[in-house]
């Protein structure tokens, strides 16, 4: 079923289905706002409060995977004498809270909304964690594995940490606009709290902001890498060059179809290949000197 009821005698109605009919028969008996109600159905909404009269409709992001950073969209509609829950297929987020509210013996409408907020919050810093050791991996092997792999695993990570922040950051605007609300269906002594999801939410965004800069530095230096690798590869290959350069000069000029010096002798070759040796130890010699290689 998409509407269920988590705590018996609560008139708080959790739904699993944004599309469901139930949604306009609660919007009916409760008076919901339209553009409310169409900002449930199309999704994709970011973090925001809207304060209305008898209630408070406010957009929550659940993570729903810490591998690939995914995020669906958690509504909740707050009044005086209900609650009610949205969100798109299952959330680990109501099951916790149904728990946390029974053993609390929590009947307030308004203090469920917060262990909502703070459940969701709460799985950000773990999945932080998971991030931060993957940055770490990446700046211990960007030095030794400048690869093409390397470079997509920086690009991939950099890709979570900004859907991250993007989420994170308008999940903090979102606490803070309702900590700043005075007597509304959300009962002032709950400030406390509501500012400490704040101050996680703040640590959240900073400690993403400061993974982006440690990444930032991996590309710097997997892009150094590369270049110091070309360098190496054009060092070679320019001694190379310029070994053989004075080698195709000898052969091209004893190869001539004029009379030279010597062709006739059975000591030619010799003196030919001597020439050879000595202009590659010469040149070596001055490279060697000179500390290029």
């Amino acid at each position: 079923m998409p509407l269920t009821q988590p705590i018996a005698g609560l008139d708080w109605f959790d739904l699993d289905d944004p599309d469901s009919l139930e949604l306009s028969k609660l919007a009916e008996r409760y008076r919901l706002h339209e553009l409310d109600v169409e900002d449930v159905r199309h999704g994709c909404q970011r973090p925001k409060i809207d304060e209305h009269p008898d209630y408070l409709f406010v957009v929550l992001k659940e993570l729903k995977s810490d591998k690939t950073i995914d995020f669906d969209d958690f509504y909740a509609f707050i009044g005086r004498k209900f609650l009610l829950t949205i969100h798109p297929g299952p959330s680990d987020t109501i099951a916790n809270v149904v728990r946390r509210a029974q053993e609390d013996k929590v009947t307030r409408f308004d203090r469920i909304f917060y262990f909502c907020f703070d459940d969701i919050v709460d799985d950000f810093l773990p999945v932080l964690d998971g991030l931060a050791d993957e940055t770490s991996a990446i700046e211990d092997d960007v030095l030794e594995h400048p690869t093409p792999q390397m470079l997509r695993r920086i690009f991939e990570v950099k890709r979570k940490l900004i859907d991250f922040r993007r989420n994170a950051g308008a999940m903090r605007e979102a606490a803070n606009s309702i900590q700043r609300i005075e007597h509304g269906v959300i009962a002032d002594d709950l400030d406390e709290y509501l500012r400490d999801i704040y101050d996680h939410l703040i640590r959240t965004v900073e400690l993403i902001e400061s993974y982006r800069d440690l990444l930032s530095g991996s590309l710097d230096i997997y892009l150094s890498a590369v270049a110091n690798r070309t360098n190496e590869v054009m060092k070679v290959l320019t001694i190379w060059g310029t070994v053989a350069l004075p080698l195709v000069i000898i052969t091209g000029f004893f190869g001539m179809n004029l009379p030279l010096p010597l062709q006739n002798t059975h000591h030619g070759t010799a003196l030919a290949v001597g020439i050879m040796l000595a202009s590659t130890a010469a040149v070596l010699l001055y490279f060697k000197r000179k500390g290029w290689y």
